[in-house]
């Protein structure tokens, strides 16, 4: 099985979508050890490199295990978070997209959205509409993070940090679906960004008002260099969050859509009362 060549993705992540797949639908059950890397470089005509990052994504997906010396292993539970990606992708499957999101950076979000928003790109997604929404901390008052180990003391340095990585992805959201628009492969595109005076704590993204995905930050120490010094600080570790996805059925009194239902209030309550826009 060779890859597409029209596909405009890098061939790792054709490789690992079509892993994901037979993940997803069971075709290597829980427990079942997956082909040999040597084997899945030549089933699907691709350099050994190739398979490693593919099996790397699904790894931080969750979705297998790797043990030394035994080879990539389908996660027993596959029930369990399993990531946002695979998910993310399949809302794009839907007329009208819309996606809420509250948390820290959206820098996850960022990274999610490039597989689905290159799949309309290349007309394998015909999406009509796309509206995103982010709902992030103001980082131009003291926060609860980041902080400095050292009696947790504020740092305007490590806020501007932290203001500079929000920035740099919303405004990689925002590009990314404009231009679909000006290329003309959406009829709409809207990315808001708003914040409020509290710290992120915990993340959730919202998905077509039907999927909310809920996980908290874990806090840990780091030490990085800014300007010139090096900074020993807490800061939420957002890759590490574990993700607990709920979905509305057809019954509204289930726990899953009693769990997407509040989740909207909540984040259309904050978007419509304490959040503005940032201040330029």
């Amino acid at each position: 099985m060779s890859l597409d060549p029209d596909d405009p993705r890098a061939p790792y992540q054709q490789v690992s979508s079509a892993l994901r797949a037979q993940i997803l639908t069971k075709k290597f059950q829980p427990g079942e050890q997956l082909p040999s890397g040597p084997e899945l470089a030549k089933h699907y005509g691709v350099a050994r490199m190739t398979v490693s990052k593919a099996l790397k994504i699904l790894q931080d997906e969750g979705l297998i295990v790797t043990r030394q010396g035994s080879g990539s292993f389908v996660r027993e539970r596959t029930e369990r978070p399993v990531g946002l990606r695979p998910h993310l992708e399949q809302a794009f499957t839907e007329q009208q997209v819309t996606i809420d999101f509250a948390g820290f950076s959206s820098e996850t979000l960022h990274n999610a959205m490039q597989e689905p928003l290159d799949k309309v790109r290349s007309g394998r997604l015909t999406p009509e509409s796309i509206s995103v929404r982010l709902l992030l901390p103001d980082t131009s008052a003291s926060m609860a993070v980041p902080v400095l180990v050292d009696e947790l003391e504020d740092d305007p340095a490590l806020r501007n940090r932290a203001r500079d990585i929000a920035l740099t992805n919303a405004g990689g959201i925002l590009h990314s679906v404009e231009v679909l628009a000006e290329l003309g492969l959406i009829q709409t595109a809207s990315v808001q960004v708003k914040v409020h005076r509290a710290s992120s704590l915990f993340k959730l993204y919202i998905l077509n008002r039907t999927e909310a995905f809920f996980g908290f930050y874990p806090l840990r120490e780091k030490s990085v260099p800014i300007d010139g010094e090096s900074k020993t600080f807490y800061d939420v570790t957002g890759k590490d969050t574990t993700l607990f996805r709920h979905t509305a059925g057809p019954d509204d009194a289930s726990m899953g859509s009693q769990y997407v239902q509040q989740a909207q209030m909540w984040f259309d309550s904050v978007w419509q009362t304490i959040a503005y826009e940032r201040a330029k």
